[in-house]
């Protein structure tokens, strides 16, 4: 049977009830008993604090106007498409020139398209933008059914650019973004003309794992590269329950809003640039929000942590396209970063910023479009 290859326009209508629901269930939150001493509200270092996490409940069950943000994001021209049994949303931005190279961003997690709201209109300029959504991340729900990893959705990203009318086009990517952006770089590089990622020194928590433990390190950049590795050790917990337990979390995630709040926004404190006191340090309040209330109200908690049941027992590795102009763009650096993931600087453009961390297109909006605009304009 042929599979329906329609692309549906798109907008987004939570239903009232779904906000009721929401707001009737942040009010009943049955919060845990204080633990003494742990009232300061900056204190990641045991998980998001209490303090914290009741501010941002109160406030996203009050002041937060979930239709304004709603509004704002149909703003934005959207579809949907199904492809190999699944549907998949798509954010699709033309630019105003024609003749716009087509820009595929891709988001890991715990992000999604909200993620580059504020990147889309500083890009459209040069870029037709395109941003399809994981499958089981946002409105790419349900999954239709297992094995949706890595390889299988970047072969659905190249089919969605085809049907969108793109030939040829360029690929951005951070975090799980950076894995699909890769691949489609790789598996297609007659297609994609350039490859751009965004990170951040966490990355380099990952030598001696998923990357090769570089050499020639002297005394004291190998205890620097200890002390990251240790630190992304201390970050693995949410990795190994979406490992290797998603149905056990996804439950949890699915019935409480609070827990959900809390699985995402800890990410912001903890996984964003240093020197940040809380996520309200890091990123808009507002949009934070709204990334979370995605999650809540299309139940993708549950569903995305499948996408990393999936890939981590897929057995492929990060690949990257040698044959493809590739960039980089690394925010709360680190001096080793470079050492670690490009140790003969065969990447041609490679881009450093003390700022930022690892959500750079909430974080610094303005310079990672200024870097991708850098990169694309040297190679086409």
């Amino acid at each position: 049977m042929n599979e329906n290859k329609a692309l549906t326009p798109f907008r987004i209508d939570v239903p009232q009830a779904d906000l009721d629901d929401l707001r009737t269930r942040l009010a009943h939150t049955r919060w845990p008993n204080p633990t003494p001493g742990r009232d300061d509200r900056a204190d990641f270092s045991r998980g998001i604090p209490l303090t914290y996490l009741k501010e941002l409940a109160e406030y996203w069950g009050g002041q937060f106007d979930w239709r304004a943000r709603e509004a704002k994001l149909n703003e934005f021209e959207q579809l949907t498409t199904l492809v190999d049994g699944q549907t998949f949303h798509v954010v699709h931005v033309r630019s105003a020139k024609p003749d716009a190279t087509a820009l595929m961003l891709n988001h890991g997690w715990p992000s999604s398209f909200v993620d580059y709201q504020h990147l889309i209109p500083l890009l459209t300029d040069e870029f037709h933008v395109v941003i399809p959504s994981l499958p089981g991340f946002g409105f790419s729900t349900p999954l239709s059914a297992t094995g949706w990893e890595l390889a299988r959705t970047a072969e659905a990203y190249a089919e969605i650019m085809t049907r969108l009318g793109y030939d040829k086009f360029a690929v951005h990517g951070t975090d799980v973004g950076a894995g699909t952006a890769g691949r489609l770089a790789a598996v297609y590089p007659e297609r994609v003309i350039g490859l751009h990622l965004g990170a951040d020194r966490a990355v380099i928590g990952l030598a001696g794992e998923k990357f090769p433990y570089p050499g020639g390190l002297s005394d004291d950049e190998t205890a620097q590269l200890e002390g990251v590795r240790a630190e992304y050790a201390a970050e693995r917990g949410y990795l190994a329950m979406q490992d290797h337990r998603p149905d056990t979390i996804g439950a949890a995630l699915t019935d409480s809003p609070v827990g959900q709040l809390a699985w995402i926004a800890e990410k912001f404190k903890t996984r964003a640039g240093a020197g940040y006191g809380t996520p309200d340090d890091t990123v808009d309040r507002d949009q934070l929000l709204t990334n979370v209330s995605l999650y809540w109200f299309t139940r993708s908690g549950a569903s995305s942590a499948q996408f990393y049941y999936e890939s981590e027992h897929s057995t492929l590795n990060f690949i990257m396209a040698a044959g493809v102009p590739s960039g980089w763009a690394v925010f709360d650096t680190h001096p080793l970063v470079r050492r670690v993931m490009d140790p003969t600087e065969a990447i041609g453009h490679w881009s450093e910023f003390t700022e930022g961390g690892h959500f750079p297109a909430m974080e610094e909006p303005e310079l990672l479009a200024e870097d991708i605009r850098t990169f694309f304009r040297g190679i086409t």
